[in-house]
């Protein structure tokens, strides 16, 4: 724990926001099915996310085998994620989000790929130079989603 961390574990009202989103994370552990998963990530969304287990369980909400609405909610909280932490903190934590952004493209519903590019659009391109250690992945996710001739080609 860095020092920041210790001050503020002193404040109740950052205990208390530590007890909310361990309370939303343990959602997560007893889902069993992928209407469970909506609902962890309705609860996640009122609370600012631990960013390392966030982005793991992000990531796993965007599995291929999961129905397009969990990628849906998925995406709406990645949203929601990167409007607080803003540019210059994405840059940092680009590892920690893109692991689950840059796959799903390719196997994404036609109804959550433009959500998806939108994200892309909103967020990593507007971070100029500092998306270059991510670029990789991100060229890698995107063009093997985009078939020639479809409406998001150009």
């Amino acid at each position: 724990m860095n020092a920041e961390e210790l001050e503020l574990l002193g404040d109740s009202k950052y205990r208390n926001y530590v007890a909310a989103v361990d309370k939303a994370l343990k959602n997560f552990e007893y889902s069993s099915e992928w209407a469970d998963l909506i609902s962890a990530l309705g609860k996640l969304n009122k609370v600012v996310p631990k960013k390392l287990t966030i982005g793991k369980r992000l990531a796993q909400c965007l599995h291929p085998a999961l129905p397009s609405g969990v990628h849906r909610k998925a995406l709406e909280t990645y949203e929601i994620i990167f409007k607080i932490i803003g540019p210059k903190r994405l840059a940092k934590d680009l590892f920690l989000y893109s692991s689950g952004l840059f796959p799903l493209l390719s196997n994404a519903a036609m109804s959550v790929k433009p959500v998806l590019l939108g994200l892309y659009e909103t967020y990593y391109l507007p971070l100029g130079k500092t998306l270059k250690p991510g670029l990789q992945g991100l060229l890698t996710g995107v063009l093997p989603g985009l078939e020639e001739g479809s409406e998001y080609y150009d």
